[in-house]
Protein backbone atom coordinates (compact mmCIF):
# COMPACT_ATOMS: atom_id res chain seq x y z
CA UNK A 1 0.00 0.00 0.00
CA UNK A 2 2.74 2.15 1.12
CA UNK A 3 4.55 1.79 -2.61
CA UNK A 4 1.34 2.72 -4.45
CA UNK A 5 0.81 5.57 -2.30
CA UNK A 6 4.16 6.66 -2.83
CA UNK A 7 3.89 5.96 -6.69
CA UNK A 8 0.53 8.08 -6.94
CA UNK A 9 1.70 11.41 -4.94
CA UNK A 10 4.99 11.29 -7.06
CA UNK A 11 2.99 10.95 -10.19
CA UNK A 12 1.62 13.89 -9.27
CA UNK A 13 4.14 15.82 -8.07
CA UNK A 14 5.99 15.39 -11.09
CA UNK A 15 3.07 16.66 -13.37
CA UNK A 16 2.25 20.04 -11.48
CA UNK A 17 6.01 20.45 -11.14
CA UNK A 18 6.18 19.62 -14.89
CA UNK A 19 3.24 21.99 -15.41
CA UNK A 20 4.95 24.24 -13.23
CA UNK A 21 8.06 24.91 -14.75
CA UNK A 22 6.99 27.86 -16.85
CA UNK A 23 6.98 31.52 -17.40
CA UNK A 24 7.96 31.71 -13.56
CA UNK A 25 9.97 34.87 -13.77
CA UNK A 26 9.05 38.65 -14.72
CA UNK A 27 12.53 39.67 -15.29
CA UNK A 28 13.38 41.29 -18.60
CA UNK A 29 16.99 39.83 -18.08
CA UNK A 30 15.28 36.39 -18.83
CA UNK A 31 15.27 37.73 -22.34
CA UNK A 32 18.82 36.73 -23.16
CA UNK A 33 20.12 33.02 -23.81
CA UNK A 34 17.96 29.97 -22.26
CA UNK A 35 16.32 32.51 -19.94
CA UNK A 36 17.07 33.18 -15.93
CA UNK A 37 18.84 30.14 -14.77
CA UNK A 38 17.14 28.48 -11.82
CA UNK A 39 17.83 28.01 -8.89
CA UNK A 40 18.04 23.97 -8.45
CA UNK A 41 18.24 23.55 -4.48
CA UNK A 42 15.97 21.75 -2.56
CA UNK A 43 14.45 23.18 1.20
CA UNK A 44 17.15 21.88 3.04
CA UNK A 45 19.45 23.72 1.56
CA UNK A 46 17.94 26.60 0.15
CA UNK A 47 18.24 28.48 3.55
CA UNK A 48 22.32 27.53 3.50
CA UNK A 49 22.78 29.89 0.31
CA UNK A 50 22.31 26.66 -1.73
CA UNK A 51 25.30 24.35 -0.64
CA UNK A 52 25.30 21.10 -1.65
CA UNK A 53 28.38 19.93 -3.87
CA UNK A 54 30.20 18.64 -0.19
CA UNK A 55 26.55 18.26 1.89
CA UNK A 56 25.96 14.73 2.24
CA UNK A 57 23.32 12.76 4.57
CA UNK A 58 21.06 10.01 4.45
CA UNK A 59 18.13 12.40 5.24
CA UNK A 60 18.34 14.57 2.26
CA UNK A 61 17.71 14.55 -1.36
CA UNK A 62 20.62 16.22 -2.39
CA UNK A 63 19.61 16.25 -6.63
CA UNK A 64 23.11 18.55 -7.07
CA UNK A 65 25.23 15.78 -6.05
CA UNK A 66 24.07 12.25 -7.10
CA UNK A 67 27.70 10.69 -5.39
CA UNK A 68 25.14 11.34 -1.93
CA UNK A 69 22.54 9.41 -2.60
CA UNK A 70 24.39 6.73 -1.34
CA UNK A 71 24.27 7.75 1.91
CA UNK A 72 19.95 7.02 2.20
CA UNK A 73 19.83 3.81 4.82
CA UNK A 74 17.54 0.46 3.87
CA UNK A 75 14.54 1.08 5.58
CA UNK A 76 14.45 4.97 4.73
CA UNK A 77 11.82 6.44 1.64
CA UNK A 78 12.09 10.50 1.05
CA UNK A 79 9.79 12.51 -0.77
CA UNK A 80 10.37 16.13 -0.99
CA UNK A 81 8.41 18.88 -2.72
CA UNK A 82 8.71 22.91 -2.48
CA UNK A 83 7.16 26.11 -3.48
CA UNK A 84 7.78 29.78 -3.59
CA UNK A 85 6.58 32.93 -3.75
CA UNK A 86 8.19 36.44 -3.92
CA UNK A 87 8.12 40.19 -4.48
CA UNK A 88 10.29 41.64 -7.15
CA UNK A 89 11.17 45.05 -6.96
CA UNK A 90 12.51 46.38 -10.33
CA UNK A 91 14.44 49.64 -11.03
CA UNK A 92 15.63 51.69 -13.50
CA UNK A 93 16.71 55.66 -13.01
CA UNK A 94 14.23 57.28 -10.79
CA UNK A 95 11.39 54.72 -12.09
CA UNK A 96 10.56 51.66 -10.09
CA UNK A 97 7.74 49.06 -9.69
CA UNK A 98 7.24 45.71 -7.62
CA UNK A 99 5.41 42.83 -9.09
CA UNK A 100 4.55 39.53 -7.26
CA UNK A 101 4.48 35.59 -8.50
CA UNK A 102 4.65 31.99 -6.32
CA UNK A 103 4.91 28.91 -7.85
CA UNK A 104 5.43 25.00 -7.37
CA UNK A 105 9.42 24.37 -7.27
CA UNK A 106 10.06 20.87 -7.92
CA UNK A 107 9.37 17.52 -6.66
CA UNK A 108 12.09 14.36 -6.09
CA UNK A 109 12.16 11.39 -4.35
CA UNK A 110 15.37 8.68 -2.81
CA UNK A 111 15.13 4.83 -1.55
CA UNK A 112 17.98 2.63 -1.36
CA UNK A 113 17.40 -0.38 -3.77
CA UNK A 114 20.67 -2.41 -2.65
CA UNK A 115 23.21 -2.27 0.15
CA UNK A 116 25.49 1.08 -0.70
CA UNK A 117 23.07 2.50 -3.68
CA UNK A 118 20.73 4.53 -3.57
CA UNK A 119 18.34 5.68 -6.40
CA UNK A 120 16.56 9.22 -6.74
CA UNK A 121 13.84 10.50 -8.98
CA UNK A 122 11.98 13.73 -9.43
CA UNK A 123 11.66 16.79 -11.78
CA UNK A 124 13.63 19.97 -11.38
CA UNK A 125 13.48 23.33 -13.10
CA UNK A 126 16.61 24.72 -15.34
CA UNK A 127 15.37 28.20 -16.41
CA UNK A 128 12.39 30.20 -17.28
CA UNK A 129 11.61 32.89 -19.60
CA UNK A 130 9.15 35.60 -18.98
CA UNK A 131 9.00 39.44 -19.18
CA UNK A 132 6.46 42.08 -21.22
CA UNK A 133 7.98 45.74 -21.41
CA UNK A 134 7.92 48.76 -24.04
CA UNK A 135 10.93 50.72 -24.95
CA UNK A 136 11.39 54.06 -27.09
CA UNK A 137 13.95 55.29 -28.95
CA UNK A 138 14.35 57.87 -31.60
CA UNK A 139 15.09 57.05 -35.34
CA UNK A 140 18.09 58.25 -36.54
CA UNK A 141 18.09 61.64 -38.51
CA UNK A 142 14.64 62.22 -38.03
CA UNK A 143 11.91 62.92 -35.52
CA UNK A 144 10.12 60.16 -35.35
CA UNK A 145 10.22 58.09 -32.58
CA UNK A 146 10.31 54.01 -32.63
CA UNK A 147 8.81 51.84 -29.90
CA UNK A 148 9.06 48.27 -29.48
CA UNK A 149 6.60 45.91 -26.84
CA UNK A 150 8.89 43.05 -26.07
CA UNK A 151 7.48 39.79 -24.68
CA UNK A 152 8.10 35.93 -23.86
CA UNK A 153 7.27 33.03 -22.14
CA UNK A 154 8.53 29.59 -21.62
CA UNK A 155 11.27 28.16 -19.27
CA UNK A 156 13.15 24.56 -19.45
CA UNK A 157 12.91 21.32 -16.90
CA UNK A 158 14.79 18.37 -16.18
CA UNK A 159 13.11 14.94 -14.98
CA UNK A 160 15.38 12.89 -13.75
CA UNK A 161 16.91 9.44 -12.71
CA UNK A 162 19.76 9.26 -10.67
CA UNK A 163 21.74 6.56 -8.66
CA UNK A 164 24.91 6.50 -6.21
CA UNK A 165 26.92 3.93 -5.30
CA UNK A 166 29.49 3.90 -2.48
CA UNK A 167 32.91 2.16 -4.19
CA UNK A 168 34.37 1.90 -1.33
CA UNK A 169 34.20 2.60 2.51
CA UNK A 170 34.57 6.52 2.37
CA UNK A 171 34.15 7.40 -1.27
CA UNK A 172 30.66 7.54 -3.44
CA UNK A 173 29.91 8.39 -7.03
CA UNK A 174 26.86 9.02 -8.96
CA UNK A 175 24.88 10.15 -12.05
CA UNK A 176 21.56 11.97 -12.85
CA UNK A 177 20.29 11.17 -16.30
CA UNK A 178 17.84 13.40 -16.95
CA UNK A 179 15.18 13.93 -20.00
CA UNK A 180 15.46 18.10 -20.74
CA UNK A 181 12.73 19.22 -22.14
CA UNK A 182 11.32 23.04 -23.24
CA UNK A 183 10.69 25.36 -25.55
CA UNK A 184 10.28 29.49 -25.79
CA UNK A 185 8.43 31.68 -27.43
CA UNK A 186 9.62 35.31 -27.80
CA UNK A 187 8.23 38.70 -29.70
CA UNK A 188 8.73 42.05 -30.60
CA UNK A 189 6.03 44.65 -32.14
CA UNK A 190 8.14 47.34 -33.26
CA UNK A 191 5.93 51.22 -34.48
CA UNK A 192 6.66 54.29 -35.15
CA UNK A 193 4.78 57.50 -34.21
CA UNK A 194 4.94 58.18 -38.20
CA UNK A 195 0.98 57.39 -38.99
CA UNK A 196 2.52 56.29 -42.20
CA UNK A 197 5.53 54.05 -41.59
CA UNK A 198 4.91 50.26 -41.50
CA UNK A 199 4.75 48.15 -38.63
CA UNK A 200 7.51 45.15 -37.64
CA UNK A 201 6.62 41.83 -35.52
CA UNK A 202 9.35 39.39 -35.01
CA UNK A 203 8.66 35.99 -33.78
CA UNK A 204 11.15 33.80 -31.94
CA UNK A 205 10.58 30.41 -30.77
CA UNK A 206 12.07 26.57 -30.31
CA UNK A 207 11.19 23.45 -28.84
CA UNK A 208 14.00 21.48 -27.37
CA UNK A 209 13.58 17.77 -26.24
CA UNK A 210 16.97 16.28 -25.32
CA UNK A 211 18.58 14.89 -22.39
CA UNK A 212 21.10 16.11 -19.99
CA UNK A 213 23.88 14.02 -17.69
CA UNK A 214 25.58 15.30 -15.23
CA UNK A 215 27.90 13.07 -12.47
CA UNK A 216 29.49 13.26 -8.85
CA UNK A 217 31.54 12.24 -6.49
CA UNK A 218 32.33 12.23 -2.37
CA UNK A 219 34.41 11.21 -0.25
CA UNK A 220 34.38 11.79 3.45
CA UNK A 221 36.90 11.47 6.24
CA UNK A 222 37.07 11.38 10.39
CA UNK A 223 39.47 13.79 11.35
CA UNK A 224 39.04 13.14 14.83
CA UNK A 225 36.33 11.93 16.65
CA UNK A 226 34.23 15.45 16.33
CA UNK A 227 34.94 16.07 13.34
CA UNK A 228 33.87 14.83 9.52
CA UNK A 229 34.88 16.33 6.61
CA UNK A 230 33.43 15.87 3.22
CA UNK A 231 34.49 16.41 0.07
CA UNK A 232 32.45 16.95 -2.92
CA UNK A 233 32.93 17.28 -7.02
CA UNK A 234 30.77 17.16 -9.68
CA UNK A 235 30.67 17.20 -13.50
CA UNK A 236 27.83 18.64 -16.31
CA UNK A 237 28.31 17.00 -20.16
CA UNK A 238 27.79 19.92 -22.55
CA UNK A 239 26.81 18.73 -25.44
CA UNK A 240 24.60 19.99 -28.33
CA UNK A 241 20.40 19.60 -27.94
CA UNK A 242 19.50 19.53 -31.74
CA UNK A 243 16.95 22.16 -31.51
CA UNK A 244 16.63 24.65 -34.13
CA UNK A 245 16.06 28.44 -33.35
CA UNK A 246 13.32 30.01 -35.70
CA UNK A 247 12.51 33.79 -36.23
CA UNK A 248 9.80 34.98 -37.96
CA UNK A 249 9.65 38.64 -39.64
CA UNK A 250 5.95 40.16 -40.66
CA UNK A 251 5.98 43.47 -42.15
CA UNK A 252 2.55 45.64 -42.31
CA UNK A 253 2.22 48.66 -44.42
CA UNK A 254 -0.52 50.48 -42.57
CA UNK A 255 -1.51 52.48 -46.24
CA UNK A 256 -1.98 49.62 -48.28
CA UNK A 257 -2.85 47.02 -45.61
CA UNK A 258 -0.01 44.96 -47.48
CA UNK A 259 2.23 42.33 -45.92
CA UNK A 260 5.23 40.57 -46.33
CA UNK A 261 7.01 37.75 -44.18
CA UNK A 262 10.17 36.45 -43.80
CA UNK A 263 11.16 33.46 -42.57
CA UNK A 264 14.71 32.20 -40.70
CA UNK A 265 15.71 29.17 -39.60
CA UNK A 266 19.04 28.37 -37.33
CA UNK A 267 19.95 24.50 -37.68
CA UNK A 268 20.90 22.51 -34.18
CA UNK A 269 21.31 26.45 -32.59
CA UNK A 270 21.51 25.55 -28.94
CA UNK A 271 23.81 23.48 -26.22
CA UNK A 272 24.43 22.72 -22.95
CA UNK A 273 27.86 23.70 -21.72
CA UNK A 274 30.15 21.99 -19.57
CA UNK A 275 29.84 22.41 -16.08
CA UNK A 276 32.86 21.97 -13.09
CA UNK A 277 32.15 22.40 -9.20
CA UNK A 278 34.05 21.56 -5.98
CA UNK A 279 33.03 21.69 -2.38
CA UNK A 280 33.65 20.78 1.22
CA UNK A 281 31.59 20.45 4.56
CA UNK A 282 32.68 20.44 7.97
CA UNK A 283 30.59 18.40 10.78
CA UNK A 284 31.20 18.96 14.04
CA UNK A 285 30.17 16.71 16.51
CA UNK A 286 26.84 16.05 14.14
CA UNK A 287 25.57 19.47 15.22
CA UNK A 288 27.24 22.27 13.08
CA UNK A 289 27.66 21.70 9.60
CA UNK A 290 29.71 24.67 7.39
CA UNK A 291 31.18 24.58 4.06
CA UNK A 292 31.76 26.29 0.61
CA UNK A 293 31.00 25.59 -2.98
CA UNK A 294 32.77 26.80 -6.10
CA UNK A 295 30.87 25.88 -9.79
CA UNK A 296 31.90 27.08 -13.36
CA UNK A 297 29.50 26.85 -16.37
CA UNK A 298 31.35 27.22 -19.67
CA UNK A 299 29.09 29.12 -21.96
CA UNK A 300 31.67 31.33 -23.50
CA UNK A 301 32.57 28.62 -25.75
CA UNK A 302 28.70 28.55 -27.05
CA UNK A 303 27.45 30.30 -29.95
CA UNK A 304 23.63 31.61 -29.59
CA UNK A 305 21.35 32.79 -31.71
CA UNK A 306 21.25 36.38 -32.46
CA UNK A 307 18.89 39.16 -33.76
CA UNK A 308 19.27 42.62 -34.47
CA UNK A 309 16.39 44.54 -33.69
CA UNK A 310 16.76 47.29 -36.52
CA UNK A 311 17.08 44.17 -39.68
CA UNK A 312 16.10 41.09 -40.31
CA UNK A 313 19.44 39.36 -39.45
CA UNK A 314 19.62 36.37 -37.23
CA UNK A 315 22.43 34.43 -37.29
CA UNK A 316 24.74 32.37 -34.65
CA UNK A 317 27.01 34.60 -32.94
CA UNK A 318 30.43 33.61 -30.56
CA UNK A 319 29.87 36.84 -28.29
CA UNK A 320 26.60 36.70 -26.57
CA UNK A 321 27.38 34.24 -23.94
CA UNK A 322 30.40 34.42 -21.16
CA UNK A 323 31.84 31.43 -18.84
CA UNK A 324 29.75 31.57 -15.37
CA UNK A 325 31.49 31.53 -12.12
CA UNK A 326 29.05 31.09 -8.67
CA UNK A 327 30.97 30.82 -5.22
CA UNK A 328 28.44 29.47 -2.19
CA UNK A 329 29.12 29.67 1.64
CA UNK A 330 26.30 27.82 4.20
CA UNK A 331 26.35 26.63 7.93
CA UNK A 332 23.46 24.57 9.60
CA UNK A 333 23.16 24.15 13.20
CA UNK A 334 20.78 21.69 15.71
CA UNK A 335 21.35 22.20 18.94
CA UNK A 336 20.41 18.87 19.84
CA UNK A 337 21.36 16.19 16.66
CA UNK A 338 19.82 12.86 18.27
CA UNK A 339 15.71 13.31 17.27
CA UNK A 340 15.44 10.53 19.73
CA UNK A 341 16.31 12.84 22.71
CA UNK A 342 13.78 14.30 24.92
CA UNK A 343 14.67 18.09 24.86
CA UNK A 344 13.25 21.14 23.93
CA UNK A 345 11.37 21.19 20.64
CA UNK A 346 13.51 24.22 19.87
CA UNK A 347 16.79 22.56 20.14
CA UNK A 348 15.79 19.73 17.57
CA UNK A 349 15.13 22.58 14.75
CA UNK A 350 18.12 23.03 12.40
CA UNK A 351 19.18 26.53 11.79
CA UNK A 352 20.40 27.60 8.61
CA UNK A 353 22.20 31.09 6.85
CA UNK A 354 23.87 30.96 3.64
CA UNK A 355 25.25 33.34 0.64
CA UNK A 356 26.01 33.20 -2.93
CA UNK A 357 27.78 35.01 -5.54
CA UNK A 358 27.18 34.27 -9.00
CA UNK A 359 28.39 35.93 -12.43
CA UNK A 360 26.24 36.59 -15.69
CA UNK A 361 26.67 34.08 -18.26
CA UNK A 362 25.79 36.52 -20.98
CA UNK A 363 26.44 39.83 -22.49
CA UNK A 364 23.50 42.37 -22.96
CA UNK A 365 24.62 44.54 -26.56
CA UNK A 366 28.58 44.11 -25.23
CA UNK A 367 28.57 45.02 -21.75
CA UNK A 368 28.23 42.42 -18.99
CA UNK A 369 24.83 41.00 -18.02
CA UNK A 370 23.78 41.43 -14.44
CA UNK A 371 25.65 39.68 -11.69
CA UNK A 372 23.73 37.94 -8.64
CA UNK A 373 24.80 38.82 -5.06
CA UNK A 374 21.80 36.66 -2.75
CA UNK A 375 21.90 36.18 1.38
CA UNK A 376 19.11 33.12 2.89
CA UNK A 377 18.34 32.03 6.19
CA UNK A 378 16.08 29.63 7.61
CA UNK A 379 14.60 26.58 9.61
CA UNK A 380 14.60 22.55 9.31
CA UNK A 381 11.40 22.17 11.86
CA UNK A 382 10.71 18.43 12.80
CA UNK A 383 7.12 16.78 12.38
CA UNK A 384 6.98 14.43 15.63
CA UNK A 385 3.88 12.11 16.26
CA UNK A 386 4.08 9.18 17.33
CA UNK A 387 5.16 7.51 14.78
CA UNK A 388 7.30 9.70 12.84
CA UNK A 389 10.23 11.58 14.20
CA UNK A 390 12.37 12.23 11.11
CA UNK A 391 10.27 14.31 8.76
CA UNK A 392 11.05 18.38 8.34
CA UNK A 393 9.21 21.67 7.36
CA UNK A 394 12.04 23.77 5.47
CA UNK A 395 11.49 27.53 5.71
CA UNK A 396 13.78 29.90 4.68
CA UNK A 397 13.99 33.60 2.91
CA UNK A 398 16.14 34.57 0.39
CA UNK A 399 17.24 38.35 -0.50
CA UNK A 400 18.52 38.81 -3.99
CA UNK A 401 19.92 41.20 -6.04
CA UNK A 402 20.59 41.13 -9.74
CA UNK A 403 22.08 43.95 -11.18
CA UNK A 404 24.91 45.82 -13.89
CA UNK A 405 26.25 49.09 -14.21
CA UNK A 406 24.15 50.75 -17.00
CA UNK A 407 20.97 48.43 -16.64
CA UNK A 408 17.99 47.60 -14.62
CA UNK A 409 18.54 46.35 -11.08
CA UNK A 410 16.49 44.05 -9.53
CA UNK A 411 15.90 43.00 -5.68
CA UNK A 412 13.92 40.02 -4.86
CA UNK A 413 12.67 39.02 -1.30
CA UNK A 414 11.39 35.23 -2.07
CA UNK A 415 9.81 32.99 0.90
CA UNK A 416 10.54 29.05 0.02
CA UNK A 417 8.51 26.30 2.19
CA UNK A 418 9.21 22.58 1.30
CA UNK A 419 7.71 19.67 3.09
CA UNK A 420 10.57 16.44 3.42
CA UNK A 421 8.71 13.03 4.29
CA UNK A 422 10.90 11.16 5.75
CA UNK A 423 9.58 7.20 6.07
CA UNK A 424 10.72 3.72 7.37
CA UNK A 425 7.96 2.38 5.05
CA UNK A 426 10.35 -0.82 4.53
CA UNK A 427 10.78 -1.54 8.28
CA UNK A 428 8.28 -4.69 9.31
CA UNK A 429 6.00 -4.07 11.37
CA UNK A 430 5.36 -6.13 14.70
CA UNK A 431 2.22 -7.28 17.05
CA UNK A 432 2.60 -8.49 20.12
Amino acid sequence: MNKRLFATILTGAVTLSGMAQVSKTLSPYSMYGLGVLSDQSQGFNRGMGGLSIGLRGGTIVNTLNPASYSAVDSLTMIFDMGVSGQITNFKEGNVSMNRKSADFDYAVALFRVMPKMGVSVGVVPFSNVGYSFTSSKPVANSKLTSTGTYSGSGGFSQAFVGVGYEVIKGLSVGANLSYFWGKYNKSLYNVSNESYAKTTTKTYGTTINSYKIDLGAQSQFALDKDNILTVGATLGIGHKLGADAEMSVLNVDPQTSVSDTTKVTLKNAFQLPMTFGVGATLLHKRSLTVGADYAFENWGNIAFPYSDDNTSVYEMSNSLLRNRHKITIGADWIPEPNPMARRSFFKRIHYKVGASYATPYYNIKGDDGPRELALSAGFSIPIINSWNNRSLLNISAQWVNSSSKNFIKENTFRINIGLTFNERWFAKWKVD
